[in-house]
């Protein structure tokens, strides 16, 4: 029930129908909270239902809210639907009054522990309810310890936490124009309406759009009865997991303090211990948390992050969670638990994400780089980042915007950092552990994180901090390393990672249960040969105009687009071929047995010459230098870009109109592709390959190239005494092509759809120039996403859909794919699977993503 109950409230209401200990409490859904946001009030029937779940929590407890002589106290905590850690905010100790505080002190006889609650609800409130920022009251705090010559919060005598509560109190009056309230049901309205309109915190809401969380969804709010572990060293507070949630490995890993409430943990205010030691400080406590542990996860059948409080000695259980993981982790949870019996295979895949595995395959440092160690802190987010640091989520944000690359570096990240974080390469911290707020979120973002570096002093006034004899300015370079804790002076060297043991188990399993197809976009024997490690099954795009670019090769290409008659052009050509022909036999062996998707020249010729503005300089200084043959020169292949230059090349003479226009082109290319086939044929090797005319728009245009391809083609197997398969087929990327796909399917073996230009040409976006304006359409709401990056479903993919449909009403076999780049975007490959492709084709790096989002796909269509 968590669309409804919230995440802590559902597992609340689990952990209880299990017989865990839980403190009492209820729960009010998040439809009210919609329903609030919306109306701004409630109804008399939801307030009615508040007092009487209050009053029986009150029968419950034998207490009752703002009872002078023995107060009940709440706590009031928000739940979403999904885990949104430190997004929304939580009101401890609710109920205390000036006279109720006096009550508690009483009954259980401890002046200090009463006005230790106090202060903190009073702090608590004012920052949450009434809007006053925390540090107005932790700075009091400092003060009075100050004051005192004391270092630690638990050495405030009572005397002292009284006179905090005067000040508290005055700081409010001050702020807000009116007193603390004194009548608990006030209190406890004011903090329910806080805790719903954090839902719409600047935070929450950064967090949301970074997590793709529905805006719409709301916050449950928990109102529970309060445990203490600010009782003295029988008491405490923690944060554990039942498993390491940095490595996955299965031990049972959390921190606690004693002598405190919650929010100590979380926010790095003291440093906690390791949750082993529980067993020789609270052994009964320790035993029960542990065995408890081992039941969640094996109920809930996943990791579970969870809260606890101890109270003089008894195991309280606030909150159960799936817990949040590193990638390594994820994927090692997933197939140990398949190990274990937990959970099956297809479970396994569907609990790893695409995330998951982009993070895995990110840099991490050379082992036999040079380091500059200046420090080292706790590894509590896996990685390597480089960056220029800074000071504040501001800085990192307005630097990410510019391009830059940071790191956030800060005493301690609060939840109003998130938006930093989430621009920040990667985070450092002076303060806190490893589940700290840095610590939970960064593994939750996948940022190299390292926290609790207690050897760095921040200067924020010179912008700069101090760390074992050395001084860091901001923008000085700094490298982290968020496995094993090291701060590094200066940017090191990063490598790309690699796919462990345990990513091969869950990509293996995602294989089994795939339907989808997914092929690779490789140019060159290296990427194809990565590729196919990465678990391609075939090349979808190989593009060959990539292969003119290279240094001996573009001075022949330009001697080719500046040849003014055929003879010319096909000599230039001829040096070519060779060339040509290599590229093809190095991916053709490299991906034997499997297919190879080759598109012809696409791009217009303008772009293989030198811009013009290059060519004015070098014309001036050939001037200068009175150098007429090289003036001459220059001036004529000036002469041949102008002449080139359209005014929209991207809608110009490219794709297959230069090939119909220049025919001898695609003649060599189709040669080389049929001589390197042929050569490998005759050694045995298999060769599939599939020639692929772009930017086809009428029907006759695919059938008078077609007709010279499989011509020459049929030709080059003569020539060779060789037979083999191969395949012709189009580029679906204009409008038109989709829409008259019943026409032009007769002419083809196969259909790959180039998203790129069909987006292009569907939104009428020039790709080179949307970022001037798409990131406003996305922040006015017009656009979800930048349509490049993810497929538009309503617009092109519909008309892929036309495509699709009119293209298999006449060849129902037709094989058809995606080469975009979409092809390794999680939301597009869940929509090529959904509409019927057969494969799709993405770079290298991007296969393993494809091949688990594709089995994901399977399953999810078939969980309908």
């Amino acid at each position: 029930m968590k669309d409804l109950l919230g995440g802590k409230g559902a597992n609340l209401a689990e952990m209880a129908n299990l017989g865990v200990p839980v403190p009492p409490g209820f729960t009010i859904t998040a439809e009210v909270c919609v329903l609030y946001l919306k109306n701004n009030e409630y109804s008399e029937e939801m307030v009615q239902q508040v007092e009487e779940a209050v009053d029986k929590l009150e029968t419950i407890n034998g207490k009752k809210l703002g009872d002078p002589e023995d107060p009940l106290l709440v706590s009031v905590r928000s739940g979403a639907r999904v885990s949104m850690p430190g997004m929304m905010d939580t009101v401890l100790n609710l109920g205390l009054t000036d006279k109720s505080v006096v009550g508690l002190a009483k009954k259980i006889n401890d002046e200090r522990f009463a006005y230790d609650c106090y202060r903190r609800f009073i702090a608590m409130f004012g920052d949450v309810v009434l809007g006053i920022g925390f540090r107005k009251f932790d700075s009091l705090i400092g003060d009075k310890k100050k004051e005192l010559g004391v270092k630690s919060d638990t050495e405030l005598d009572a005397k002292a936490l009284k006179q905090l509560v005067e000040r508290f109190k005055e700081v409010i009056k001050l702020e807000k124009g009116f007193d603390f309230p004194q009548d608990p049901k006030v209190q406890l309205q004011m903090a329910i309406d806080a805790v719903f309109d954090s839902w719409n915190n600047p935070r929450a809401i950064t967090y949301r759009k970074i997590h793709n969380i529905d805006d719409k969804w709301g916050t449950a709010v928990n109102v529970q009865t309060m445990v203490y572990g600010n009782m003295g060293n029988t008491s405490g507070t923690g944060v554990a997991f039942t498993r390491n949630p940095s490595t996955g490995e299965k031990k049972f890993f959390g921190e606690y303090l004693l002598n405190a409430q919650g929010e100590d943990v979380v926010a790095g205010i003291r440093t906690p211990k390791y949750i082993n030691t529980l067993k020789d400080e609270i052994p009964d406590a320790y035993g029960q948390l542990v065995d408890i542990c081992q039941r969640l996860e094996a109920h809930f059948t996943d990791m579970q992050d969870i809260e606890f409080t101890i109270q003089e000695g008894k195991l309280y259980m606030l909150q159960t969670r799936t817990g949040k993981r590193t990638a390594a982790a994820a994927v090692k949870v997933a197939k140990d638990m398949v190990e274990e019996g937990l959970i099956d295979k297809e479970t396994a895949v569907t609990r790893v994400q695409a995330e998951h595995i982009d993070l895995l395959l990110h840099p991490r440092i050379d082992p036999e780089a040079k380091l500059e160690l200046i420090a080292n802190g706790l590894p509590a987010s896996p990685g390597a980042a480089v960056g220029k640091i800074v000071f504040t989520a501001e800085a990192a944000e307005e630097m990410a915007e510019k391009g830059e690359k940071t790191i956030l570096v800060r005493t301690e990240t609060s939840p109003e950092d998130i938006g930093g974080m989430a621009a920040a390469q990667g985070v450092l911290t002076v303060r806190g552990g490893m589940t700290s707020h840095a610590a939970v979120v960064g593994r939750g973002m996948g940022k190299p994180c390292v926290v609790g570096c207690g050897e760095i002093v921040i200067d924020t006034k010179n912008a700069l901090f101090k760390v074992n004899g050395y001084t860091i300015n901001e923008h000085d370079y700094i490298s982290i390393n968020g496995s094993n804790g090291n701060v590094i002076l200066g940017e090191v060297e990063l490598i790309e990672a690699e796919i462990n043991n345990d990513l091969k188990h869950i990509l293996l399993w995602a294989d089994e249960i795939r339907t989808l197809g997914v092929r690779t976009n490789a140019d060159n024997p290296t990427d194809a040969s990565l590729a196919r490690e990465l678990g391609a099954e075939g090349i979808g795009l190989c593009r060959t105009e990539h292969m003119f670019f290279g240094e001996d090769r573009i001075p022949v290409v330009r001697e080719m687009i500046m040849a003014e008659e055929e003879k010319s052009r096909k000599k230039a050509l001829k040096k070519l071929l060779p060339m040509q022909k290599e590229d093809f036999l190095g991916i053709f062996r490299s991906m034997e047995g499997l297919p190879v998707t080759v598109r012809l020249l696409d791009p217009p010729l303008h772009e293989f010459l030198p811009n013009k503005e290059e060519l004015d300089e070098k014309l001036r200084e050939y001037e200068t230098a009175g150098d007429i043959e090289k003036i001459a020169a220059v001036n004529k292949i000036i002469e041949r870009v102008v002449s080139l230059t359209e005014l929209n090349p991207m809608l110009g003479h490219r794709g297959c109109r230069l090939g119909i226009t220049y025919p001898e082109i695609y003649d060599m290319q189709v040669r080389a592709i049929m001589e390197a086939a042929c050569e490998l044929a005759v050694e045995g090797v298999k060769v599939i390959p599939e020639i692929m005319i772009p930017l086809v728009g009428h029907v006759k245009e695919l059938a008078l190239t077609r007709q010279k391809v499989c011509e020459l083609a049929d030709t080059v197997m003569a020539e060779k005494s060789t037979k083999f398969d191969y395949k012709v087929g189009t580029m679906i990327e204009l409008p038109r092509a989709a829409i008259t796909a019943d026409k032009i399917a007769p002419e083809a073996d196969f259909f790959s759809f180039g998203t790129n230009d069909l987006t292009q040409t569907t939104f009428g976006f020039s790709r080179d120039d949307v970022a001037k304006f798409v990131p406003i359409y996305q922040k006015a709401g017009i656009l979800e996403n930048d349509p490049f990056a993810v497929l538009d479903q309503e617009g092109v993919g519909e008309i892929m859909k036309i495509g699709i449909e009119k293209g298999r009403s006449v060849k129902p076999d037709l094989k058809m794919g995606i080469c975009g780049e979409h092809g390794g975007e999680p939301k597009s490959i869940l929509f090529a699977h959904k509409i019927g492709l057969n494969y799709v084709s993405c770079s290298p790096y991007r296969v393993p993503i494809a091949r688990l989002v594709a089995a994901q796909s399977t399953l999810a269509a078939r969980n309908k």
